[in-house]
């Protein structure tokens, strides 16, 4: 009886031994696979700041920028060039109407990520809905009163919706 159960014992330690060895494998694995994906957030990240800057207007310095002159189409016309919310994309759209929505309270960036059917807990998500917002700040389709606050400039309120009655 004594032999079998030694035989047992040294069958299970081989086997502890096994797993122990497997499992630093897959921890390694998990280490590895989460440093990749702290790279790839910081490099989206660094890509939406790029893509903000790109989008902010120029500073004049005294000289020509070199930035390439911007065609004749842009993806979100300046609102004192457009007739109306309905030369936005139907996201942007969306954007405004929710701000309109929203009151004098604003839109949040998660919210605004909510309204474009995007995962609110994704923190590139939401901050790629806050690029959203503020190229609507810097094209006079929104204002931001309040950091992180988004609201229709006064004059595209309906009078319904004004905090001050409409006057």
């Amino acid at each position: 009886m004594r032999a079998v159960l030694e035989a047992r014992w040294k069958a299970a330690a081989v086997r502890v031994e096994e797993l122990e060895a497997e499992l630093e494998r897959v921890q390694a694995a998990l280490a590895d696979a989460e440093e990749a994906l702290s790279r790839r957030v910081i490099g989206l990240e660094q890509y939406l700041e790029a893509l903000a800057e790109a989008d902010a207007p120029a500073e004049v310095t005294g000289r020509m920028s070199q930035r390439k002159p911007v065609g004749p189409r842009r993806a979100v016309p300046h609102q004192q060039n457009a007739a109306g919310t309905d030369e936005l994309s139907p996201d942007y759209q969306a954007l405004m109407a929710a701000a309109v929505e929203a009151g004098e309270d604003g839109l949040g960036a998660r919210r605004a990520a909510v309204v474009l059917g995007w995962d609110s807990a994704c923190a590139s998500r939401v901050e790629g809905a806050r690029a959203r917002l503020k190229r609507l700040v810097e094209r006079g389709w929104l204002v931001e009163e309040k950091p992180g606050r988004f609201i229709p400039p006064p004059e595209q309120v309906p009078d319904a919706k004004r905090p001050d009655g409409g006057s």
